[in-house]
């Protein structure tokens, strides 16, 4: 219940998914309040970016953040082991057009958090608690999210393949449950589209060691799936690394069906855009005192002599 950082500094290295780059991406710990802030090299020296939807730029094929002349591409992945693993104040340095992709999951920057350490500060950590139903829909694309006590979500996707097909996970937030359900989970794609986005110069990092990939009638990594449902859990994850773009966790019960980074991002602007109509910024310790009065007083175990 108190805010948290990683220890130690630590940094990685790796290929941009869409750029095919190698890109260096870093990591500092910083002071209670400072909240998660960017720092992108673009073309002017470095930009330092303090959390918001608004510095959303592009979701095509990824979300992309930027200000000031410079952007970073593939945030999205890092900003959900951010939120999964609860880390409050920590600076992102990125010296490339994007983030690395590296086996196209969340688990190796899990990995490099843990081998930095995380740290409890001695600030309250704050999180952003829903006051009323929100809803965002888009054709046959939803999002809609209740108030409650904790980060919940039920979330749903339907591919028309064989291996996909309609896929459905519940997810309650805790950084064990991040780590052990959805932290591997990597990014997919479809044979025919990825061979369609590198002839147009996209996706030139994308391979199987950081995607996995479906022809006509199965997966053709050879390792296979690493879950048995990973394309949904990964679009779980997704969201998680969009909404993670406000300054603060959101809490609430989310029911989502077949979003994407466009409609994530959209959906996280539309809170930080009318915080007070959506929004009440607590301390989380506020909300556990108010679940433990619901949940009344632990009852007393009298034992009698023998």
């Amino acid at each position: 219940m108190r805010e948290r950082t990683i220890e130690h500094p630590i940094k990685c290295s790796g290929i941009g998914l869409h750029s095919g780059k190698k890109v260096s991406l870093s990591f500092f710990p910083l002071p209670t309040g400072s909240g998660v802030v960017w720092s992108v090299k673009g073309e002017e020296g470095s930009r330092r970016m303090e959390l918001s939807p608004h510095l959303v730029v592009d979701t095509t094929l990824c979300t992309t953040i930027g200000a000031g002349g410079a952007c970073v591409g593939t945030v999205e992945h890092v900003m959900a082991a951010v939120r999964g693993m609860e880390i409050d104040n920590l600076l992102i340095e990125v010296d490339g057009p994007e983030v690395p992709i590296m086996d196209g999951s969340a688990a190796s920057f899990v990995h490099l958090f843990n081998q930095a350490g995380i740290v409890k500060q001695l600030r309250p950590k704050k999180v952003y608690v829903l006051t009323r139903e929100v809803r965002l829909e888009e054709k046959d694309k939803k999002i809609v999210a209740r108030p409650d006590d904790e980060f919940r979500v039920n979330l749903s996707i339907d591919f028309p393949h064989p291996m996909v097909g309609r896929q459905h996970i519940s997810y309650r937030a805790c950084p064990d449950r991040f780590v052990q359900d959805l932290a591997r989970a990597r990014t997919f794609g479809f044979l025919t589209d990825v061979k369609a986005l590198q002839g147009m110069g996209k996706a030139l990092g994308g391979s199987l060691e950081n995607a996995l990939v479906f022809d006509q009638s199965g997966v053709i990594n050879s390792d296979g799936f690493r879950y048995p449902d990973e394309p949904v859990r990964h679009k779980l994850l997704d969201l998680i690394g969009d909404l993670g773009l406000m300054p603060h966790q959101v809490v609430g019960r989310f029911d989502v069906h077949c979003s994407g980074h466009a409609l994530n991002t959209a959906f996280a602007k539309c809170l930080y855009e009318n915080m007070e109509e959506y929004l009440h910024l607590v301390d989380l310790q506020e909300i556990h005192r108010k679940r433990s009065v619901r949940a009344g007083p632990v009852p007393e175990m009298r034992v009698s002599p023998a």
